[in-house]
């Protein structure tokens, strides 16, 4: 193990012991928001400082066949227990590097889901409906909480754009790689010809955007208007004007939402929402800057970028960016989707560990 990478180890095993003295004192409570805080930390670490216990002891077991193996009657035996000890070693040092990879602080928080019909017509706003109801199924399964923003209707029942926001524990981390195009071959309900038919949706995931974060809105720089809310066909649900569209100057974002009963709803909502885009873009320039010089396997979450196809013919559905392929598109769009979900985090995991490898690699750190 290098120097460098025990030196961060024996670092967090002592603050582990300091996040227990802290948690055990009887003032601890009082604060709670500062409680959960060490808490999570405190939870963080002990799977880290529990791997790097293990490590140490295979590093002493080994040692300990060592000095036995001086002893011709005990060699065999030494040999056996130097081997195994390797073996953990090796195995927990992977487990180790694994555990250490940098995490999103975004990943345990809700999120918003945008979903926006592209090229196709009716077919497009129809597939937005299906994938809606794919999202919203896997969001049941997970218990998570499934709250809708705002709707534009298309013919035949799709969406033009929708927006739903995912109240659940790792909303994000499990979403977030869906960001792109998603493209869909079938024969629409429209044609009578029976020819398959190609059309597309863009779908964004923005994580929520905390109170305290750094996405500051100044009234300045918003314009916000109210209009009436309507209803499929256009017909008034209500006599107000409830319904807030806001505009963020600087930089054209435009958010509309019209499903809450009350004015104030509707702008808290659309708040949030504007928050979360202006965020998302701020990341997104940053993932740019990033790409630049590794391209990422799971693709840079660009909206024009194709990164999925469900062909219904063939019952297939492929991923782009890692060649992912799964022969179960019926369950998919039933919201079977940890297949799809793990497979990715598995390409980051990947990723993240060659880039850790390139920085351990002597010769090539840097500085």
């Amino acid at each position: 193990m290098k120097a460098s990478l025990r030196a961060k180890l024996e670092q967090l095993a002592s603050r582990l012991q300091e996040l227990d003295r802290l948690l055990s004192e009887e003032s601890a409570a009082k604060d709670m928001d500062s409680f959960r805080k060490l808490a999570r930390e405190h939870s963080e670490l002990s799977e880290v400082v529990r791997l790097f216990t293990g490590f140490r002891q295979a590093e002493n077991d080994a040692e300990a066949a060592k000095d036995m193996a001086s002893d011709p009657e005990m060699r065999s035996f030494a040999d056996d227990e130097l081997k195994a000890a390797r073996e953990r070693m090796e195995s927990l040092g992977a487990d180790l590097q694994k555990v250490l990879l940098p995490k999103d602080p975004n990943d345990e928080k809700n999120t918003f889901l945008e979903i926006r019909a592209g090229t196709g017509g009716d077919e497009s706003g129809l597939f937005a409906a299906d994938l809606l109801r794919m999202y919203t199924r896997f969001a049941e399964r997970q218990g998570w909480q499934v709250e809708l923003v705002s709707a534009s209707n298309s013919e035949l029942g799709g969406y033009k754009e929708v927006i739903v926001k995912l109240i659940g524990q790792g909303a994000y981390s499990k979403l977030k790689f869906e960001s792109g195009g998603h493209r869909v071959q079938r024969v629409p309900v429209t044609e009578a010809q029976g020819r398959i038919h190609t059309s597309a949706c863009t779908v964004a995931v923005m994580p929520e955007v905390d109170e305290i974060d750094d996405v500051v809105l100044n009234p300045a720089e918003m314009r916000i208007d109210t209009f009436r809310a309507s209803g499929a066909g256009g017909q008034h649900i209500n006599k107000t004007d409830s319904a807030v569209r806001i505009t963020h100057l600087p930089t054209g974002i435009v958010v509309e939402c019209q499903d809450g009963r009350s004015q104030h709803k509707n702008k808290a909502q659309a708040l949030s929402v504007l928050a979360a885009r202006i965020k998302d873009q701020q990341m997104r320039e940053q993932s740019a800057k990033t790409a630049a010089t590794r391209k990422s396997l799971i693709g840079s979450g660009d909206r024009s970028e194709r990164i999925r196809t469900y062909n219904f013919p063939q019952g297939r559905m492929t991923d782009h960016r890692i060649n992912l392929t799964l022969y179960k598109l019926d369950r998919i769009m039933d919201g079977e989707l940890d297949d799809i979900f793990n497979a990715l985090a598995t390409e980051l995991q990947a990723e993240q560990l060659a880039e850790l490898s390139e920085v351990q690699t002597p010769g090539r750190v840097a500085g």
